[in-house]
C-alpha cells in the first residue's frame, strides 16, 4: 500500500480499508492545526496507478495465505471481506467529480463488497460539488464524510483561518442531508479561547441543531508549538482555555443540543473517553462530564495535555 507520512483517521473508521488517495491539505491554513506539518509539500493527489495497485493488493486480502492464517488465529472461519473504505488526506472530497467518481469505480471493480466510501471533508469541499453530483457521489457509495466544522463561533472560525464562516456550515450540510449523504462532525473544544467556551458552544449548538449529524466528535484542542496559534498566544492575541473550562464548554455544548446524534470525546486529544446517544442518555453524560469537573485537577489534566505527543 502507498502511504504519505503520518495516516490521520477517525477512531470509528478503525475497521475500514484506508486508501490514499490524496495527501496533505488543500487549505492548510488553520492556525492551531499541525498535521501535515511534516511532508515537503502542502497537498498532491495520488496517481490513478498508485490507487489501482493498492486496491489489487486489498484485493488479495481473502485469498491471502497469511490472511487466512490470522483469521483462523482469531477464531473466524476466513478473513472478513472488506466492506468500508475510507480514503486518506486532510480533504479528499475537494478532488473534482469525475475523479470522485474514477476512484469509486475502481473500489467496485476490485473490491465488490465495499458498502460505503468515507473520508475527510472540508466545508468548501462540498461547496464545490452540484446538487445532482453530490447526490450521484451518494449513489456510488460515498456516504458518512468527516467534517472538521470545529465551531459554530464565526468569531473562533475567522481568526483560525477555516475559510468558511457558520452559515456555510449549515448551508452545505443542509445539501448533504437533501441527497441523505450521512456526515460526523469534529468539535474542537477549547477553539474560542479562554473565556469564550460557553459563547462558542452555543453558537456550535445553533448550527448542529439545523442539521442532522450522525455523530458530533469533541476534540480537545493541543497547542503545539509548531502551530501558528503558539505564536498568537506567545504575542498576546489569544489565551488557552484551562482544561476544566474546556470540559464546561463540553457540557453546554451536549446540553444545548436538540437532535437525535451520536455525542463522542474520542480519540487522544481526550483525558476521558466516553460517548452516548441524543437526547435518550443526555443524563448519562452529563454525569459523565460533571464527574470530571468536579473530581479531576487542573494540574493532572494539564500535564495529560502537556505530554501528549501528538493527536
Amino acid at each position: 500500500m502507498h502511504y504519505t507520512g503520518t495516516i490521520w483517521r477517525p477512531p470509528y473508521e478503525a475497521d475500514s480499508l484506508l486508501l490514499e488517495v490524496t495527501a496533505g491539505c488543500s487549505h492548510h491554513q488553520c492556525k492551531f492545526c499541525t498535521l501535515y506539518q511534516e511532508l515537503p509539500f502542502q497537498f498532491k493527489m495520488s496517481s490513478m496507478s498508485h490507487i489501482e495497485s493498492d486496491l489489487l493488493e486489498a484485493q488479495l486480502w481473502c485469498a491471502d495465505p497469511i490472511a487466512k492464517l490470522s483469521a483462523r488465529l482469531q477464531g473466524l472461519s476466513r478473513p472478513d471481506c472488506i466492506q468500508r473504505v475510507f480514503l486518506v488526506g486532510a480533504n479528499p472530497f475537494v478532488l473534482q467529480y469525475q475523479r470522485l467518481m474514477d476512484i469509486a469505480g475502481l473500489i467496485r471493480k476490485y473490491l465488490p463488497t465495499i458498502k460505503t466510501i468515507g473520508c475527510f471533508a472540508r466545508i468548501t469541499d462540498i461547496q464545490l460539488k452540484s446538487d445532482t453530483e453530490l447526490e450521484m457521489l451518494h449513489k456510488i457509495g460515498y456516504d458518512g464524510l468527516t467534517i472538521g466544522m470545529e465551531t459554530g463561533d464565526e468569531e473562533a472560525l475567522a481568526f483560525m483561518n477555516k475559510g468558511y464562516g457558520a452559515m456555510d456550515i449549515v448551508e452545505q450540510c443542509c445539501r448533504l442531508d437533501q441527497v441523505g449523504m450521512r456526515y460526523q462532525f469534529f468539535y474542537l473544544v477549547g477553539v474560542s479561547g479562554a473565556g469564550r467556551g460557553e459563547i462558542g458552544a452555543r453558537a456550535t449548538a445553533t448550527v448542529c441543531n439545523q442539521l442532522h449529524p450522525a455523530l458530533i466528535g469533541c476534540n480537545m484542542l493541543t497547542v503545539y508549538p509548531e502551530s501558528q496559534l503558539f505564536e498568537e498566544i506567545q504575542q498576546g492575541n489569544w489565551q488557552e482555555s484551562s482544561e476544566i473550562e474546556k470540559y464546561q464548554e463540553m457540557k453546554v455544548l451536549m446540553e444545548n443540543l436538540q437532535i437525535t446524534t451520536k455525542f463522542a470525546a474520542l480519540g487522544a486529544s481526550n483525558a476521558f473517553q466516553f460517548q452516548g446517544n441524543l437526547p435518550d442518555e443526555k443524563a448519562i453524560l452529563r454525569t459523565a462530564i460533571d464527574k470530571i469537573i468536579d473530581t479531576v485537577q487542573e494540574t493532572d489534566l494539564r500535564a495529560y495535555r502537556k505530554h501528549l505527543p501528538h493527536l
